[in-house]
């Protein structure tokens, strides 16, 4: 049977897990509540910072808060395609002949950390592609579905360091979220050592199921959005386009492609959650605003000039949110 979830039942529970997981992860709210967002919608989240700053810990303990079947998959330059999605394999059946039997790969769980995503060659980095897109797998000409909710949390090293391949931009645009995990402040340092290197170890509670994390995506699907936020967050995602006739002169000069319509498409779902997450039922510009960066960073190709002066996707987001009339 369908759960049904009323709108306080979703304030309540989501901010549960998001205080379950912050008891465990010191400071980085911003990213806690990007991946949140990200799990309610059933959708992908992309996680990038440099070693050692938690993304796997994070993830590791947003599953544990979660009663969710959980599966990590290391990426490494011999992973292969067949290591995520399983393989067909031989056995003797009970009259002594060979038979195959499908062997179900990692993929197949509810929650898949996939770790240093960019250390795996592109031929495996695309095996996620159709599971992501799809939520299906194919083997040998057979397709299997993937049981809901199903989404993938994965972290990767900034392309600077040693032993990286980039993404795809078709593998990189399935992702709802590109979230920037930032170096901790001194104060939060001194906590994360207070929390690790002593006897005790935090753990996260289990707070929530699958069905209610698939009950909190589909209230959250429904809540409605007036047409001007819409219109307004189609207005941002084309602004991201250097060839559009309202382009800022930063975009003209730094941008060589923009942002796509699932750019748009994360908008809206990720506004109209973070504005659940703080008890509110009517989407605002500002929850468009705050998702902006995440939805947009990893899909917005900076030009050859744009690269070699440094300029950032955040700061092309931050100069089309100032120039993009609100309220119309």
């Amino acid at each position: 049977m369908t759960q049904e979830i009323r709108y306080e039942q979703f304030s309540e529970t989501a901010q549960a897990i998001e205080q379950e997981v912050k008891r465990v992860i010191v400071g980085q709210s911003d990213v806690v509540r990007s991946v949140l967002i990200c799990v309610l919608a059933g959708r992908h989240a992309l996680l990038e910072g440099v070693p050692g700053l938690g993304k796997t810990m994070l993830i590791k303990t947003m599953a544990d808060a979660l009663d969710l079947r959980f599966s990590r998959i290391q990426f490494t330059p011999d992973l292969q395609p067949a290591d995520i999605t399983g393989t067909d394999i031989l056995e003797d059946d009970d009259s002594g002949r060979k038979v195959k039997r499908f062997q179900a790969g990692p993929i197949f769980a509810n929650l898949i950390l996939a770790d240093e995503i960019n250390r795996a060659t592109p031929k495996t980095q695309s095996a996620l592609l159709e599971a992501m897109q799809e939520k299906t797998v194919t083997v040998s000409n057979r397709s299997y579905t993937l049981e809901a909710p199903f989404f993938v949390l994965a972290t990767q090293n900034p392309l600077e360091m040693e032993g990286t391949y980039p993404l795809p931009e078709a593998q990189l645009d399935r992702f709802m979220f590109k979230v920037n995990v930032n170096y901790p402040t001194v104060e939060e340092i001194v906590s994360i050592l207070d929390r690790t290197t002593g006897t005790g170890e935090a753990r996260a509670q289990k707070v929530a199921n699958g069905e209610q994390v698939i009950a909190m995506g589909r209230l959250a699907l429904g809540t409605p959005i007036e047409t001007a936020l819409t219109a307004y967050a189609a207005r941002l995602v084309v602004a991201t386009h250097p060839d559009t006739p309202n382009a800022s002169p930063m975009v003209k000069q730094y941008v060589r492609y923009g942002a796509s319509p699932r750019g748009a498409q994360s908008l809206i779902l990720g506004g109209k959650i973070n504005a659940l997450l703080d008890g509110r039922y009517n989407v605002s510009y500002r929850d468009i605003d705050a998702v902006a960066p995440a939805a947009l960073r990893h899909r917005i190709l900076l030009n050859f000039e744009g690269m070699a002066e440094g300029i950032s996707a955040d700061s092309i987001i931050a100069d089309a949110i100032r120039n993009v009339p609100k309220g119309q």
